[in-house]
């Protein structure tokens, strides 16, 4: 990425009467501002009120822990290089109790060490996913077990969803917010 967006965010009075209805959705709820992908998607606000809908229960509402869910993030931001998406959700898996080794791990490309058979389910379905695009009957069988149905549908659905962020944000070149590279 040469760091410069390719995004130009219209001021808000310059905004359709659809743009800024969608808008006040996003800033006013969990999210607070309008980072990351929004300001791309808001262009066609159809698309943006459903996929930030999408997104809010990835991000908020997920059956997985939120260590689970960002190392499912985190594997596909690093999967799509994806420096902005890793910036903000490397510091979220942080937060979340995702120590140091595995996020570097998973930046690298290396094999992560865990202790918790559920984070590496998490890992090793997410992998799968973003490197082969679906699982193996013994794969979709172990994680089913290990995480729950609903577990591996969330990790399915975090996958999908940001993927589509990380694409976003990649054909944008959006930069990250203090210039930092994970990728580069």
């Amino acid at each position: 990425m040469t760091g410069v967006s390719r995004l130009s965010t219209p001021a808000y009075a310059d905004m359709t009467p659809e743009q800024q209805r969608v808008h006040d959705l996003i800033v006013s709820g969990p999210r607070g501002d309008l980072r990351g992908p929004f300001a791309a998607w808001l262009v066609n606000p159809d698309f943006a009120e459903v996929a930030q809908a999408v997104g809010e229960y990835c991000r908020f509402n997920t059956k997985l822990t939120k260590d689970l869910a960002e190392i499912a993030i985190c594997v596909t931001g690093a999967h799509y290089r994806s420096e902005f998406e890793w910036w903000a959700h490397a510091g979220f898996a942080r937060d979340a109790g995702v120590s140091d080794e595995i996020l570097e791990a998973i930046r690298t490309g290396a094999q992560p060490e865990f202790d918790d058979p559920k984070h590496e389910m998490v890992y090793r379905t997410a992998i799968a996913l973003n490197q082969r695009h679906g699982l193996t009957d013994e794969e979709f069988a172990d994680a089913k077990r290990v995480l729950g149905e609903p577990g591996l549908v969330d990790v399915i659905g975090l996958c999908g969803y940001y993927a589509l962020v990380s694409l976003t944000l990649n054909a944008y070149q959006m930069p990250t917010p203090d210039g930092s590279t994970a990728f580069s």
